[in-house]
């Protein structure tokens, strides 16, 4: 799938620079194993620290879209604690975030670690919300009692460091709309929309079908027999 803007509605951002790179050996708990270049930045529109891990043949990758061949493989990846780190059940990031590596290593690109933890509400407004989770209320229910918005995450930044390096055209592995719009409407060229895995279990199949039936993620979750309530 590719996304188009008109030229009128697309904002320019800052521009940001690299601050620092620096090699990094990544290994996962299933023994998957890869060599992240790790790139920090100056001037990123929110003042986070986010990261941006070049995979595999990422120059090659940039070099080739350059000249018209495809564009590199790019997971902007929402920091998940509780997922990424201690394997919770009740999302499907941590396995998104290890297919993301792979993936990407294999196809040449980049995956970016942005500190949005909880659709951006932060580690302990998650931690409520999943209390009203339990209570009944599924996950954009949670958001609004406590105040806070469905998603409140914001792409700038994401798109700013893709610039810094230079990939100003990217296919973007993703099932959420909401990131290919943020990104063309930041000046980042979405080639091709490229759905993740369904990480599917009986302890997220309600969340993930909340995300495909409330905000339009590429979600095929009935090709899997595994029950939607609970």
């Amino acid at each position: 799938m590719t996304l188009s803007l008109d030229a009128d509605v697309v904002s320019p951002v800052p521009a940001a620079t690299v601050r620092t790179r620096v090699t990094v050996p990544l290994r996962f708990p299933d023994g998957y194993a890869t060599t992240a270049e790790v790139v920090t930045f100056d001037g990123l529109a929110d003042g986070r620290e986010h990261l941006l891990l070049g995979l595999g043949d990422w120059r090659g990758a940039l070099e080739r879209s350059a000249s018209g061949g495809p564009a590199p493989l790019v997971r902007p990846h929402s920091e998940c604690l509780t997922g990424d780190v201690f394997g919770s059940q009740r999302c499907d990031c941590g396995p998104q975030l290890r297919e993301a590596a792979e993936r990407i290593t294999d196809a040449g690109g980049f995956l970016l670690y942005l500190r949005q933890e909880g659709r951006g509400i932060g580690l302990y407004a998650k931690l409520d919300a999943y209390a009203l989770q339990d209570a009944g209320l599924d996950t954009y229910e949670a958001n609004r009692a406590l105040g806070r918005g469905d998603d409140e995450r914001d792409y700038t930044a994401a798109a700013q460091m893709l610039a810094a390096v230079g990939a100003d055209r990217v296919r973007l592995l993703s099932n959420n709309p909401d990131k290919a719009v943020q990104l063309e409407l930041n000046g980042v060229a979405v080639a091709e929309r490229v759905p993740t895995g369904v990480h599917l279990s009986a302890a997220n199949a309600r969340y993930l079908a909340v995300k495909r039936d409330s905000t339009r993620h590429t979600l095929d979750l009935h090709a899997l027999d595994l029950p939607l309530a609970g």
